[in-house]
């Protein structure tokens, strides 16, 4: 993954730890002070709250254990991870940039192009001034290659 999308999860998890963890527990006890627990619907939503909490920190502590940053910067050469690649749409001319990242960083109305999408796959290892057929929901669309960036 980038650097951007390693900081944003551990942003996020050290938001959940600090604030929403801490927020739930005070939730889940003021809760209880109201009495039967059988009935009681803030109880429940904010245990169900809870589980969404710890589960999604979970997650996250398993994926940035796990994960190799990589500076695209540091890259150069055909399209690869990290690659910043401006296409522009053969049948439409309609231009578009993206960047190939992990799938738990990927974005595509930010323009984070997850490197599993049929679109990426399809751009991996072209260079500038290459075109490539994608197969997409609408049918088939050409894109040619306009510039391979590395940032």
């Amino acid at each position: 993954m980038t650097r951007r999308g390693y900081d944003a999860l551990d942003e996020e998890l050290k938001q959940l730890k600090t604030e929403a963890r801490p927020a739930v527990i005070r939730d889940i006890a003021e809760a209880r002070a109201h009495g039967d627990l059988s009935e009681n619907a803030e109880y429940h939503a904010a245990r169900e709250k809870q589980g969404f909490i710890e589960g999604r920190i979970k997650e996250l502590e398993g994926v940035i254990s796990l994960a190799e940053v990589i500076d695209p910067a540091k890259l150069s050469g055909s399209v690869k991870f990290g690659a910043t690649v401006q296409l522009v749409d053969e049948d439409s001319d309609e231009k578009k940039t993206y960047q190939i990242v992990g799938e738990v960083e990927a974005n595509i109305e930010a323009g984070l192009l997850n490197i599993r999408s049929p679109l990426a796959r399809a751009l991996i290892g072209k260079n500038e001034g290459e075109s490539v057929d994608v197969a997409t929901p609408g049918g088939l669309r050409s894109y040619e290659i306009l510039s391979v960036r590395y940032l």
